[in-house]
């Protein structure tokens, strides 16, 4: 006979299980039920998440002077670094994630139990099919080309693990990591594309940003550019919190497009953050497959999740428009914190939409500036073993890419999006694509 559960584990249960019914209802369900979903977590955590109550305390704001989501208090992404942040037993714990950070030497650590685990992996299969393909009947499936790092190599990286979800969910068996111990696969990435290309049939490329950037410029400088078929896209993670490496967005969009084919609509970028469990996408693509007027790209809450720019100097929430800190409230955040205080800096719309404008600075005082840092922070993180493995990546796309010869797509799309300024690209990149291109006949 099971053991009896304990008052804390079947209040958990009972608040997935709200949660699920709100997934269950998609991203274009009633957001209602989470005005008081969002209180109930709140009092939940508060009791069973000691470093959460003591910062709740210290603020003096206890469930019983909240009364609305909005005054919930959102716990730093900082703390993450220093506290043990879990709304359950730890020793119930199944999974682990690093966070990105800024800090080279201190990282965070995410913990969930099994029942957090489903949450986070449910909610992520929600919105990458809603996002990235929204255009899939239910069961479709299409070659899926990962240009990131397996969770056999990174099995504390977030990223990895939602890429194998969707290569699980959406790919079809030729469908595969490019990256191993000896690098990207840069030949099998070009004859993949090739592939595609001849046979008409879509693909999907999922990667870190930066892999992209380094694919596009390398294809660029060899002159080896690919029409991909209609309905190709892209999925990338991270980027540069506003920037993508050495380009500007719009940059990335059209070298997208000159190299691959692949329209900005069909370029999806996503924010996922180890401390919120819901990934969240750019709207082009959904937008594009409903037939929706183009609008500016931004991202979407789901039903279960809200984010507000609160100011710099008060954390006091901003109206519409005005560039302030992110912060997030994701019902799916059931076994750490519902609510999150970033250190990116973005704006919202009157829907409550967002988008990244760059991660915050500290001038020389410590204030918090409203201009984003320049310092770069790939998808992968900030911790000393992430940058390497990153830079291995980027360094393996160059010097593969070198060896590839050049090759014009089987039907040139004409550009709509005018003339693309030279980007600086390391001599070895050169080789790197002739290598490959040469193998081809």
């Amino acid at each position: 006979m099971a053991p009896p559960l304990d008052e804390g584990r079947q209040e958990r249960l009972r608040l997935a299980e709200r949660i699920q019914s709100m997934f269950a209802a998609g991203v274009d369900g009633d957001p209602a039920p989470f005005d008081r979903l969002a209180l109930d977590i709140f009092a939940h955590q508060y009791r069973h998440n000691l470093p959460y109550r003591a910062y709740c305390d210290a603020l003096q704001r206890t469930p019983e002077k909240v009364g609305r989501w909005q005054d919930i208090p959102a716990f730093p992404t900082d703390s993450f670094k220093t506290e043990l942040v879990t709304s359950f037993p730890f020793d119930e714990a199944v999974m682990a994630n690093l966070t990105s950070g800024t800090t080279a030497i201190v990282r965070g650590q995410i913990f969930r139990d099994e029942i957090g685990r489903e949450l986070v992996l449910e909610a992520n299969r929600i919105m990458t099919g809603a996002w990235l393909f929204p255009d899939f009947a239910k069961g479709e499936r299409c070659r899926v080309l990962i240009l990131a790092p397996s969770p056999e190599m990174a099995p504390s990286m977030g990223m990895a693990t939602g890429m194998d979800e969707t290569r699980k969910l959406f790919g079809t068996p030729d469908s595969r990591f490019l990256l191993s111990h000896g690098g990207i696969d840069v030949a099998a990435l070009v004859d993949a594309l090739a592939q595609s290309e001849a046979s008409g049939v879509p693909v999907a490329m999922i990667g870190s940003t930066s892999a992209f950037v380094f694919f596009f410029n390398a294809c660029r400088k060899r002159g080896v550019s690919f029409h991909l078929p209609a309905g190709s896209r892209i999925g990338d993670g991270g980027g540069y919190r506003g920037r993508f490496g050495e380009l500007t967005q719009e940059d990335y969009l059209r070298l997208a497009y000159e190299v691959l084919g692949i329209p900005a609509t069909h370029c999806v970028n996503v924010l996922g953050m180890a401390e919120s469990a819901t990934g969240y996408f750019d709207n082009t693509l959904r937008h594009a497959v409903k037939g929706l007027a183009p609008a500016k790209r931004m991202r979407q809450n789901p039903p279960w999740a809200r984010t507000v720019a609160v100011s710099l100097d008060t954390l006091a929430p901003l109206p519409p428009g005005e560039v302030g800190l992110l912060r997030h409230y994701d019902a799916a955040n059931l076994p750490t914190v519902l609510a999150v205080q970033t250190d990116n800096l973005g704006v919202c719309d009157e829907a409550g939409n967002f988008q990244i404008v760059g991660r915050a600075q500290r001038d020389a005082a410590g204030k918090v500036s409203a201009m984003p840092s320049e310092r770069t922070v790939g998808p992968m993180g900030d911790k000393r073993i992430f940058r390497m493995l990153e830079a291995y990546v980027n360094f393996s796309i160059r010097f593969k890419s070198g060896l590839l010869k050049p090759r014009t797509p089987m039907v040139p799309p004409a550009c709509p999006c005018g003339e693309l300024a030279d980007a600086a690209i390391e001599e070895t990149t050169e080789d790197a694509l002739t290598a490959a291109m040469a193998k081809r006949p």
